[in-house]
């Protein structure tokens, strides 16, 4: 169907070129593995930040693997299985404060709250580019080093400075040169060149525009401090403070589709499935609690029925970097991996299970059959070491007691449907709502519906079996169309796992020969 434009005047002889949309428009599928990780961190900004390796996240968020913060192995874990992107949620207590200093009419902050701040030192001097027309500095240089563990005596040299004797390297350096600061329009305008670039602060004038060139000398940064320990509001965290689950429901992040707080109490656990029902376009990975000997008590649906969420037990085995012993973290963020791996090579489509868990040593406990007939049909997801095979996810269940959707694999397809139609669609909105946009809207689901069917993600021998698609007079009323609603009704025929493979063997005998 060829979509008209107005007609152009020609008043003139001549060849014109004009073009015309032909057929339906292309409904592009939605990123299903973009995970969102929520949790206590060594420093960084409580803001969600975009990191696509592990060197990412050390680099904004350093890296401490300890018992009680599991973002560092949540994250190892999610790019050695598999994942390619993730936001980390950095979650602080209520009482925790930044660390700032005043110099040269500036105010430069820690990039986020925690005594950590106290041991970044910051230094402004000119810059290494002279002016064109004169030897005035074309602008300043800022250079801020972080200074992990203390020196001897508790000083701490310029690392910049080659004249305070033999270089000693700070563990974490920065610089900025040739920031201008009299000129917003400049692509090096200091605002401009230091937003989202340092890992280490962030800088604002004290009152108005700068009257001078600001210069000081290398000092730290005072007055952080490490707030209590998070509560679950911390974690649904403020709009208007970009922090936590509130933070996430910005366009800015709607890529997340997977959400995980590694560790995480029951209402923290509580949170995260309410705001994947409430975004209708997420899901969470939900882990064990640690310690749990007892596999037959679990029972986490009588707490969380929903198909938003999936639970796994136990936690595993991974190496300490540190003693090279075997250490206990939770599997979310490896799961979350397997997640991304299936997506990539299968599709969304594909149950996460039967794959192995990269960079597992061992399980917490192990489980066998018996135990296992007991804890899938409550929606536990074992994760289980087989002789010979490894460690592998061995459950693909949801936390739904609705049969629809006891399968992971099939509510996210469904959130892939659903959220990549709804954003493919949203051309539509005010158009008139007569016969031809109907046509447009069903040509426009049927194109992406049918790729979806020919590359296996839906059942049936023919489209028709695999989907249909209505959008008329039968699924409107006159009502409807006079208040403009444009109601589209789309059937799929999922596909679920063979959950159970069943091969029947019997003993055939040789009939008499005539």
């Amino acid at each position: 169907m060829a979509l008209k434009s107005k007609m152009a005047e020609y008043l003139a002889p001549g060849v014109y070129i004009e073009e015309t949309e032909r057929g339906p428009r292309p409904i592009e599928g939605v990123p299903t593995s973009t995970t969102a990780f929520l949790g206590e961190t060594l420093r960084g900004p409580v803001a969600p930040s975009r990191v696509t390796s592990f060197g990412d996240f050390v680099r904004m968020f350093g890296c401490t693997f300890a018992d009680d913060k599991h973002l560092p192995d949540a994250l190892s874990g999610f790019f050695a299985n598999g994942g390619h992107e993730a936001y980390v949620c950095r979650i602080v207590g209520s009482d925790g404060s930044t660390a700032t200093r005043a110099a040269g009419g500036l105010t430069i902050e820690a990039i986020g709250p925690g005594a950590w701040g106290n041991s970044v030192f910051v230094k402004l001097t000119d810059s290494t580019r002279q002016s064109a027309d004169d030897d005035r500095p074309y602008g300043f240089r800022l250079q801020a080093a972080l200074w992990t563990e203390p020196t001897p005596d508790d000083l701490y040299p310029d690392p910049f400075d080659p004249a305070q004797g033999p270089p000693q390297v700070a563990p974490i350096v920065e610089e900025f040169d040739n920031l201008v600061w009299d000129d917003p329009d400049s692509a090096d305008f200091y605002l401009k060149r230091l937003e989202q670039n340092s890992a280490l602060v962030t800088i604002s004038p004290q009152s108005g525009p700068l009257e001078q060139q600001p210069t000081a000398p290398f000092a730290a940064l005072t007055g952080g401090a490490d707030g209590s320990w998070p509560s679950v509001e911390n974690f649904r965290g403020d709009p208007s403070l970009q922090t936590g689950l509130a933070a996430l429901q910005y366009d800015t992040y709607r890529d997340v589709a997977l959400v995980a707080a590694p560790g995480a109490t029951d209402d923290v656990v509580q949170a995260l499935i309410e705001h994947c029902e409430q975004s209708r376009y997420r899901f969470a990975i939900v882990d064990a609690p640690p310690g749990q000997a007892d596999a037959v008590a679990l029972d986490p649906r009588a707490a969380w029925d929903s198909s938003y969420a999936a639970f796994y037990y136990p936690w595993i085995q991974v190496e300490d970097s540190r003693t090279g012993l075997p250490r206990l973290v939770p599997p979310s963020g490896y799961v979350a991996g397997i997640y991304a791996r299936t997506d990539a090579e299968r599709g969304v489509w594909k149950a996460p299970a039967n794959e192995t868990v990269n960079g597992a040593m061992g399980l917490e406990f192990d489980i066998n059959d018996p135990t296992q007939d007991l804890l899938n049909p409550r929606g536990v997801n074992a994760i289980r070491q087989f002789p010979g095979r490894g460690i592998r996810v061995w459950g693909a269940r949801t936390l739904s007691t609705n049969p629809l959707w006891k399968y992971v694999s099939v509510r996210r397809l469904f959130i892939f449907l659903e959220r990549s139609i709804d954003q493919g669609t949203q051309w539509a909105v005010f158009e008139p709502n007569d016969e031809p946009l109907w046509e447009r809207i069903k040509d426009d689901v049927r194109q992406f519906l049918r790729g979806l069917w020919r590359d296996g993600a839906l059942m049936g021998a023919t489209e028709n079996q695999a989907f249909m698609i209505a959008c008329d007079r039968s699924t409107m009323t006159q009502d409807d169309i006079v208040n403009g609603r444009l109601i589209c009704e789309i059937g799929v025929a999922p596909l679920r796992p063979a959950e159970f493979v069943i091969f029947r063997i019997y003993q055939a005998t040789a009939e008499a020969q005539a």
